[in-house]
């Protein structure tokens, strides 16, 4: 769906010789097709509304386009990664601001919902294995919502995008530590929140 919309707009705006422009359209619309479904599911597992994960995505992956096409394909996915954790970003604050707004009128629409990254205590016994999200049952699905939203996400790119701690570092905007303890804290959260559905988890 979005890799030939995408395919058209660089056909505008790519830089090189017509041989090189055809070449990185077909590496780039590869690399979206590859990663459109799952960058859609960590989307909405995010903001938890299909339609604005559609356009999330969407919009990231036209901005990768736009920006990077000429950088070399390994790049592709902590650069498109780092574009739709912005993209996120962006989402949460517009609906905080709009929070805001009804926070004003609270007498008619009632008390903002608060932050949407501290929902979750960061307490729980050792880590699991990497989980099989693919195959993941509903409760995996629950509990990935369940997690504190940069503890989700670090999580999906390295568990489920297959990052590593640099690339997942670079799509998140912060540090390597910072990545660990997310991914860390997330996988004591999910053993937690997955004891009565071990199957789906592996065993140290």
């Amino acid at each position: 769906m979005y890799a030939t919309t995408v395919g058209v707009l660089i056909h505008a705006g790519a830089a090189g010789s017509g041989a090189t422009i055809l070449d990185k359209i077909t590496q780039l619309n590869f690399f979206l097709a590859q990663i459109e479904r799952r960058s859609l599911r960590i989307a909405e597992l995010a903001v938890r509304q299909r339609e604005d994960a559609l356009d999330l995505v969407q919009e990231s992956m036209l901005k990768l386009a736009e920006k990077y096409v000429n950088k070399p394909a390994e790049q592709w996915a902590p650069l498109f990664y780092r574009i739709l954790q912005s993209k996120i970003r962006d989402w949460y604050r517009r609906q905080a601001a709009r929070g805001r707004i009804f926070g004003a009128l609270k007498e008619y629409f009632g008390d903002d919902a608060g932050d949407p990254l501290h929902l979750v205590e960061d307490t729980s016994p050792g880590p699991v294995r990497r989980l099989e999200i693919e195959q993941a049952t509903p409760a995996l699905a629950e509990a990935l919502r369940r997690l504190p939203l940069r503890q989700q996400q670090v999580f999906l790119l390295r568990a489920w995008e297959g990052l590593d701690v640099q690339q997942t570092a670079i799509a998140m905007k912060c540090g390597t530590g910072s990545v660990k303890t997310h991914y860390h804290r997330a996988l004591q959260t999910l053993r937690e929140l997955l004891q009565d559905h071990r199957e789906v988890c592996g065993h140290e």
